[in-house]
């Protein structure tokens, strides 16, 4: 019995932790920022489960880029991948269990939009224009 409920603590906690990643520091955010190439961070600001940043890039230009708060990864519009369009983020918003669309919007190299979950409540949701994954939900509104 003693096994038993070790072995289902060990299972709980092991399926758990990704669900509990910690965010990222704004100094994390920044080394990241830095291996990645760029040569400045002028602003940099937590807003809605992302990191948002105003970077120079190597060739002088600037521009927003936003960072996954949990897995770092990097959203810049001009890095040469290829963004999803409208139609194909609301495809997939549809198989996240998203409905009642009420506007979509692009920023950079993520989509914004406004919508209900599987609970019929109103969120705003950022989804990666890369894969269409969910990066941060949400719930809009007080009432709901």
């Amino acid at each position: 019995m003693k096994t038993m409920i070790a072995a289902t603590a060990l299972a709980a906690a092991l399926f758990a932790t990704p669900a509990f990643a910690a965010n990222l520091s704004a100094a994390q955010v920044q080394a990241k920022l830095s291996a990645a190439g760029y040569t400045q961070v002028h602003e940099l600001e937590h807003d809605d489960g992302v990191w948002e940043a105003d970077v120079t890039r190597k060739d002088g230009t600037v521009d927003e880029v936003i960072i996954d708060d949990t897995q770092g990864e990097i959203f810049d519009p001009r890095d040469g991948r290829a963004v999803l369009d409208a139609g194909q983020i609301l495809a997939l918003a549809g198989k996240a269990g998203l409905t009642q669309i009420e506007s979509i919007e692009r920023d950079g190299a993520t989509w914004t939009l406004d919508a209900h979950n599987a609970r019929n409540q109103r969120v705003e949701v950022r989804m990666s224009g890369y894969d269409g994954r969910v990066l941060a939900s949400k719930r809009d509104g007080w009432w709901d």
